[in-house]
């Protein structure tokens, strides 16, 4: 998905007040966690329609799905509503047992039947979920496009006129239809809709009541698919409650589930929302099915009994509550670490508190459209590439001696071994001579002239000056952005190209849909979806099938890489998929589509008395992991002379 923001405080909504004005911390509850790392609010509390990073935490929480990440290590799922599953027919078939002792929280059964309503209910309702993760595999790309946009789960035209002798083949809205009603009133025990569940042919098929079988699209073969549904549009939900408030229609939200959220079967319950999400508060599951069983780590039962979550405080808010001890995970942007540490309640603590968890998958760069002039010239993009001086760039995340940010060679990452460059191409390098070369060969091509700082033009002196070019940015631009596209600004100003920094409102990227409308140069970000190198990475920035916001901003439009990539993301032979991936590397190196800039380091501020503190890049992290390992000493402890023994206790963890 697109990254829109890249530092803390991108996106302010609403402001909590803080009323505490002086430095002593409070008496302190160790029943409830204070999260204000979040700075902006999630865009809905329904998982089959959120689609925001900030979303993570929460819905981790509260849904689950039948397989879900390790933790951490997101190459690696572990069985959750599914007691264990199986891969059948090479990567085309997945059939999962569901726990017979699951239950969502009002206690209800999760049973195959509730699996087969939720994705279909996700694939139906036509969001970005749905529609990103699961076309291609659990629905028809060519039938989508051609069906006026409604995705149907393939096969099950089939099943509905099979079983009921309507005619829906070939007739999508009726399909849609006719599945809309199904699941806005959904009755396992009506016999029409078990044998429309039990039809073999088709996308979810439920083989008993705790066995289902999910099942890719004919001839698909995919061995990511799990990594997929490990996220939250995998996510279960008890269908009673969905068809109370609105049931299902097809191409639309459900407005009260957005705001409300639906019922999950996770280790938290929503337990309320402020209006515009400002707050919300989680508690534990009274009913969690989990309890007194063995389950993954990331199932384990609720610790902490309460979460209470700010979204969008300001940056001071996320600053300052932290360090007065009022908040147990915070975040701000690289530029204020120091200030967050220094300003830290307890100094001889201030060096434990950042959380580095390093790298994560993901891309920031600055796009070169190839459909527009000059950037169309592939010799203008290469000079601009030799022209940028990256170790400027990347001193920029220098704290403390440590840089949190990686330079590397997209569009895959490093957290991908093997599909990461897989032949070793270097790095463009920083070259005025070479960048300077390169513009040469452009001007002549391109009929224009650039003047160098000491008064040389280059390129085509007969031609038309080159006009000054925007580096398109969204508005506002957080301090590190701002400094790093200076630093572009400048670098290219050495070799005579004129550039200007424009911050443009989010709503104006909704008109970047073609190659002609698209600016010249934008700076965005790319994180998949899902751990899958090629089809969440290399294939949505590079095709050009996702021009667009879809991925491809650079518009690169190469026919070998096309037709590759019709078939490269089902290639099961891991060796043969890395040579093809090495091939795609090589061309879109020489087309030279994007600058790429470093990417950040993932990091929060955690209190040091926090564990189970883990990270994982698709889901956030996880509340249910976390505990108190003591009570915190505070300033009101210090104030009565604590006991040596808890100044023992404290120095231990730090």
């Amino acid at each position: 998905m697109i990254i829109i923001a890249v530092a803390a405080g991108v996106y302010f909504l609403t402001h909590k007040t803080t009323t505490t004005t002086t430095t002593t911390t409070p008496t302190f509850d160790t029943s409830v966690l204070t999260d204000i790392a979040q700075p902006a609010a999630p865009d809905s509390l329904d998982p089959a329609t959120g689609f925001y990073v900030q979303d993570g935490p929460l819905f981790s929480a509260v849904y689950q799905e039948l397989v879900e990440f390790n933790g951490s290590d997101y190459h690696e799922v572990v069985p959750v509503l599914a007691e264990n599953y199986s891969v059948e027919n090479d990567y085309n078939s997945f059939v999962f047992n569901i726990r017979p002792y699951a239950t969502f929280s009002n206690g209800m059964p999760v049973n195959a039947s509730d699996v087969w309503f939720s994705l279909y209910r996700t694939i139906l309702m036509g969001q970005g979920v749905g529609i990103s993760n699961y076309i291609g595999l659990l629905f028809n790309a060519t039938q989508y496009s051609t069906d006026g946009n409604i995705a149907l789960p393939w096969g099950v035209c089939d099943a509905i006129q099979n079983v009921t002798g309507i005619h829906t083949e070939g007739n999508a809205n009726l399909t849609a239809k006719i599945l809309s009603q199904i699941l806005s009133n959904f009755n396992p025990s009506n016999t029409t809709i078990m044998k429309i569940m039990e039809y073999p042919n088709q996308a979810v098929v439920v083989l008993g009541n705790n066995k289902v079988e999910v099942n890719l699209l004919p001839g698909i073969h995919y061995k990511f698919f799990l990594t997929d549904m490990a996220s939250w549009w995998g996510a279960i939900v008890y269908p009673g409650y969905i068809d109370a408030h609105g049931g299902v229609q097809y191409n639309q939200q459900n407005d009260y589930i957005n705001q409300n959220g639906a019922i999950g079967s996770g280790p938290y319950v929503i337990s309320s929302v402020q209006t515009g999400f400002s707050q919300i508060t989680l508690k534990a599951n009274p009913n969690y099915w989990a309890n007194g069983h063995s389950v993954p780590v990331v199932a384990q039962p609720a610790k902490i009994p309460n979460i209470v979550i700010y979204y969008g405080l300001s940056h001071t808010d996320r600053l300052e509550e932290f360090d007065k001890n009022q908040a147990q995970i915070s975040y701000v942007s690289v530029p204020y670490i120091s200030q967050m540490e220094s300003g830290y309640y307890n100094s001889s603590a201030s060096s434990a508190i950042l959380d580095n968890l390093g790298e994560t998958p993901g891309v920031f760069y600055i796009s070169m459209n190839e459909q527009v002039f000059p950037t169309n010239i592939t010799d203008f993009r290469l000079a601009l590439e030799h022209a940028v001086n990256y170790t400027d760039l990347l001193d920029l995340y220098s704290v403390n001696g440590n840089i949190l940010a990686k330079e590397f060679l997209g569009p895959i990452s490093p957290t991908f071994p093997g599909y990461y460059n897989p032949d070793n191409l270097p790095m463009y390098s920083y070259n005025l001579n070479e960048a300077i070369h390169y513009l040469q060969l452009a001007g002549e091509q391109g009929k224009f002239y650039v003047t160098l700082p000491n008064g040389t033009k280059i390129g085509d002196t007969s031609g038309s000056p080159l006009p000054t070019l925007d580096i398109y940015t969204l508005s506002p631009v957080p301090q590190i952005m701002q400094e790093e596209l200076t630093i572009v600004e400048q670098d290219l100003a050495q070799i005579g190209v004129s550039a200007n920094i424009k911050a443009v409102a989010a709503s104006v990227t909704d008109n970047w849909d073609s190659g002609s409308s698209t600016p010249a140069l934008v700076q965005l970000g790319w994180v998949p979806d899902w751990p899958d190198p090629v089809a969440q990475q290399l294939i949505p920035l590079t095709d050009i099938n996702d021009g667009g916001l879809s991925g491809d901003l650079a518009w690169m439009n190469v026919s070998t890489l096309t037709q590759m990539y019709n078939t490269l993301p089902y290639i099961t032979n891991t060796t043969e998929q890395e040579q093809l991936v090495g091939k795609a590397y090589n061309i879109t190196y020489n087309n030279a589509p994007y600058i790429w800039l470093p990417y950040p380091s993932t990091y929060y501020f955690v209190q040091p008395y926090i564990g189970g503190f883990q990270y994982n890049p698709y889901v956030g992290y996880f509340y249910n992991m976390m505990y108190y390992k003591y009570a915190p000493i505070t300033d009101l402890d210090r104030n009565i002379n604590i006991k040596q023994s808890r100044k023992d206790l404290f120095s231990f963890y730090i």
